[in-house]
């Protein structure tokens, strides 16, 4: 696999195709997002690596600040720019209670039930899906961009609920943006 990853070496998906830079969800970057698992850019912990790069595949915590007053849902989504495919890869979306500051460890896993979180589809099932590059790659951001959305998402494209629909239906549904930020992690399979 690592010689596979080495082939690929020069291929990723870029930061254009990340939900940060979709026209529908431009705003200030008046809120900042940390976690007290990584900080910005540094590498993330193995427990939140997938379970074939041998982690946990368990979800970072992570807080906020600066959630403006009008904030009627937030919405966190996770991808890898980094990915050798025409578009990032969706690792969780995930549509959070206004009120929230933080979620905890583990609060974006598939059978997670923490009050607040409708945890949706990711790229490949539903949750929180670890960091899990292909091996010989080169490092990977994960990115996790989270948006104060003015109105909630209730219903995507075709009239399907959010929880069945695909991520990238939710996030062509998303409006309304009064601010956003980010943090990025990173994880690399040598």
């Amino acid at each position: 696999m690592a010689l596979l990853g080495k082939l690929l070496k020069n291929r990723r998906a870029g930061e254009t195709g990340l939900a940060w830079n979709a026209p529908n969800l431009t705003g200030p970057e008046t809120v900042r997002v940390a976690s007290p698992d990584f900080e910005h850019g540094a590498t993330m912990p193995l427990a939140h690596a997938g379970k074939r790069s041998g982690g946990q595949n368990t979800s970072p915590a992570l807080s906020w600040t600066g959630t403006p007053a009008g904030t009627a849902q937030l919405l966190l989504v996770v991808e890898d720019p980094d990915v050798p495919l025409p578009k990032p890869f969706v690792h969780g979306v995930f549509l959070l209670d206004a009120a929230l500051t933080e979620v905890a460890r583990g609060a974006l896993d598939q059978n997670s039930a923490t009050a607040g979180v409708r945890v949706l589809r990711s790229g490949n099932g539903r949750g929180y899906l670890g960091a899990d590059p292909i091996k010989g790659h080169g490092p990977h951001r994960y990115v996790f961009q989270l948006f104060a959305l003015a109105k909630p998402i209730t219903v995507v494209a075709g009239g399907a609920d959010p929880e069945s629909a695909k991520p990238r239906a939710v996030l062509d549904a998303a409006d309304g943006v009064l601010a956003r930020g980010r943090i990025d992690g990173c994880y690399e399979n040598p």
